[in-house]
């Protein structure tokens, strides 16, 4: 690790004293390296002259694009030595000088299996380091990840869940603000299907902010999940392909090209596929006062055929300003069918009617993002910077959904059902920052944002009249919903050996506005606030740290909470939105520690939060039928506890444990009636890896994620298992992968809803999934350690 900085170290020193070298005699050694397997020139590898004496090194340079190389010396008794990262190192002494030139020819270096498997396991381990103002994830080759998504991912990130139907939650709470490299992104919202394009072999790292500071946006009651992609800066030509195949259907191609010269570096990913999402579904309405109750038991499977391709690339204006132009574009085919059968029982549970509901779904979603990007460092102090970025996301869905109701038992008739959706949404942000440290131990940041969010939603429900499809006026309208924010921030830090403070202050303006415009109902909203936030660490040995945070978080209801449109796939069983729904406030505090005892490191934190206008789906039932949405009740005050530790008793094994519990307070009421309530939850998460004979490695992971209660519901407890194997092939060039997500298929989604006049259940289950993937790394890129579903 440390032989390639102090070679370099020399480099640098010899040029700095080169002009006095040229007052002696001068020898100059020229030539070409090359790869042995293949003859490409190999860029960037090292030329050393070194004292035979010390083995130190006396002068060096690296080699060009070609793999030629100049470099001159006055030394009189020395040898020289050639080496690159992942190959052999040729060494030659005693060279023979003629006329005061070393001409070593061209030489061929090959590759050392050993150094590649040394480079590789380095990054195998997923590691979590601590900042002042946030948690950072470094992705590594966890295992039962191959083929996975980013929420996968993401469940093996401490304090971090995702449920079965991909909604993601920090610390219990889903008032998350997810971003991508640090902007908000149609990759990252609900309405693209968010992460589920997203693969564990295009992520770098993910950043954790569970108090964020006043530079990040005040969206999101629970914090910030920042998701940093990867973008590839090797020097050269470097690539890699890889092929997942799966049960149930999980086939995709995805090759990556790397290409980084001295002003230029070009990035690209194109991937293609096709996987099938099949669950078990079961509803339950029961009506308390009659004793009726309505059944549903069904299977579903969605279908999704996929394109994807990223381009882009850094333009290096020189050492101090770089360019960024960036760009994706994707487009989804889906194709869904569900299947159940609906039952009606009477108080004495007979049958009195049954219908099987079968639908048919189809979908086109293209996508598009865009991002330009201006860095520029500063001379003479390597922390001073200024970023511009402008982004745009754009995405759009054309989908078609049919019903049909065939009865089975008793007197009703046949229908026929369908909707239509056109929706389109674009998303532009427009950023500014700039962080000046005004010594090496204090840093100003300042900025400012501009997010601007338009979408429209075209929506109809028709009903076959016998004769013609007629649409229903109560369930077709045009829904648009515009937001404006604007963010300026300043931030102030002190960072010293033991003791570190920030504190910071955001202002934004929020313009929103909604529109039915089938009925011409508005409904304009604008507020302005100011969010503080304050983090300090203390520092009280090298094993022992403590941190501290407060911060103030908004949550803006999002299209969804506030869309008045449903989905009709279950007609007995409806959620629907809140155009009136107001924002909710949060003000939160958290002590953490950070220590390290021989080869465990623990952290432990203390989490506070009291939370203003809370945001709860409430249930209304009316003839059988339920219907929740959103609305504001009142108050919510959150304490909780979190505990992170990893051991690793050897070097063949490691052991990591994630440890939640949180206890709610609700108080508030709705339409007269009172929604106080207390509850608690807690999970759990054991991670395994072990190293075997043969470059075999092997991981589990086991979760358990308690029951709890929201306003109305109980949520069922969760228990399931992954797992993972790995095997490198060809020297390391190839890596083969093997993962079970949800091995005894017993991870479910349960919600029961209990009043006093009705029974609600709902449930759902997927099942078992099996990937298999290999990936081949050439040129002079490395196989991924995962093979990705999507790469976009």
């Amino acid at each position: 690790m440390y032989k390639p900085i102090y070679y370099s170290f020399i480099i640098l020193v010899s040029m700095l004293f080169s002009q006095t070298a040229l007052a002696q005699n001068t020898i100059t050694i020229t030539g070409k390296i090359i790869e042995t397997n293949n003859g490409e020139p190999i860029e960037f590898a090292t030329v050393l002259v070194g004292d035979p004496i010390n083995q130190k090194p006396i002068v060096g340079t690296t080699t060009l694009q070609d793999g030629s190389f100049v470099l001159e010396t006055t030394a009189s008794d020395f040898y020289i030595e050639v080496s690159f990262i992942g190959f052999t190192t040729q060494r030659f002494d005693n060279p023979t000088i003629t006329n005061n030139k070393i001409e070593l020819g061209t030489v061929s270096i090959s590759e050392d299996s050993q150094q590649l498997d040394e480079v590789v396991v380095e990054g195998e381990i997923s590691q979590t380091v601590f900042k002042l103002d946030k948690r950072v994830f470094n992705v590594g080759a966890d295992l039962s990840s191959t083929g996975a998504s980013a929420l996968e991912v993401l469940n093996n990130v401490p304090s971090v869940n995702v449920n079965i139907e991909g909604a993601v939650s920090l610390r219990g709470s889903q008032g998350v603000q997810m971003l991508i490299n640090g902007k908000p992104s149609v990759i990252a919202n609900e309405q693209g299907n968010a992460l589920g394009t997203l693969t564990a072999d295009m992520i770098e790292r993910i950043e954790v902010i569970t108090n964020p500071s006043a530079k990040y946006d005040a969206e999101g009651t629970s914090g910030i999940i920042n998701i940093v992609l990867k973008k590839e800066e090797k020097k050269g030509l470097n690539g890699a392909v890889t092929l997942n195949t799966g049960i149930p259907n999980n086939h995709s191609l995805g090759l990556s090209l790397n290409r980084r010269t001295e002003k230029f570096n070009l990035f690209s990913q194109v991937g293609f596929g096709r996987r099938t999402f099949p669950s078990d579904e079961e509803t339950e309405n029961r009506n308390l006062e009659d004793g009726t109750y309505i059944s549903s038991f069904g299977e579903n499977d969605k279908n999704e055929t996929f394109f994807n391709l990223i381009l882009g690339t850094d333009y290096h204006i020189n050492d101090l300003n770089v360019i960024t132009l960036s760009g994706n574009f994707a487009y989804e085919w889906e194709k869904e069918n569900a299947d159940a059968i609906f039952s009606t029982l009477d108080a004495s549970n007979s049958l009195t009617d049954a219908f099987r509901r079968q639908e048919l779904t189809e979908a086109t979603n293209p996508k598009y993002s865009y991002e330009l990007q201006y860095k520029k460092d500063f001379e003479g102090n390597e922390e001073q910077s200024l970023l511009l970025s402008a982004t745009g996301n754009l995405f759009a869905k054309d989908q078609t959904s049919n019903f049909t109701n065939t009865t089975t038992f008793g007197n009703e008739d046949d229908m026929l059902q369908k909707s239509r959706t056109d929706f389109s949404q674009a998303e532009y942000t427009f950023k500014a920052d700039y962080t000046h440290p005004w010594s090496e131990k204090f840093t100003l940041e300042t900025g400012a944002q501009y997010q601007i969010n338009d979408v429209e939603n075209d929506f109809a429900i028709s009903n076959f009249d016998g004769t013609n499809f007629i649409e229903d006026p109560n369930l077709t309208n045009i829904f648009e919903w515009t937001q404006k924010v604007l963010g300026i921030y300043g931030t102030t830090a002190y960072e010293g050996d033991k003791w570190g403070l920030k504190l910071g202050l955001r202002f934004e303006d929020t313009d929103v506005a909604t529109l039915l415009r089938n009925t011409n109902i508005a409904n304009d909203n604008k507020y302005n606030n100011l969010f503080p936030s304050g983090h300090t660490s203390y520092k009280i040995n090298d094993d022992l740290s403590l941190q501290a945070g407060y911060s103030k978080r908004i949550f803006r209801p999002r299209l969804w909470d506030l869309n008045p449109f449903f989905n009709i796939r279950n007609n007995f069983s409806i959620s629907t939105g809140n155009a009136d729904l107001q924002a909710e406030f949060t003000d939160s505090f958290e002590v953490t520690s950070i220590y390290k005892i021989g080869k465990m490191s623990m952290n432990l934190g203390v989490f506070y939060r009291h939370t203003e206008d809370v945001v709860e789906r409430i249930v209304e039932f009316e003839d059988n039928v339920s219907i929740s949405r959103p609305e504001n009740v009142g108050t919510s005050n959150t304490t909780g506890i979190e505990f992170n530790a990893k051991y690793i008793p050897a070097n063949w094994v490691s052991f990591t444990n994630d440890f939640n519990y949180s206890h709610f307070a609700r108080e508030g009421d709705f339409e007269g009636s009172s929604f106080d309530f207390t509850g608690d939850q807690w999970s759990t998460r054991l991670t395994g890896k072990f190293k075997l004979p043969a470059d075999i490695d092997i991981e589990l992971i086991g979760n358990y994620r308690s029951n709890y209660r929201t306003l109305q519901q109980e949520v069922s407890e969760n228990l399931f298992m992954d797992f993972g194997a790995r095997k490198k092939i060809l020297k390391g060039k190839a890596i083969v992968n093997l993962s079970v997500r949800d091995v005894f298929a017993s991870r479910i989604s349960e919600s029961i809803t209990t009043q006093p006049t009705y029974y609600l259940r709902d449930y759902s289950k997927r099942g078992r999934f099996i990937t298999l993937g290999i990936s081949f790394g050439f040129g002079k890129g490395e196989a991924m350690e995962f093979s990705g579903q999507k790469h976009f």
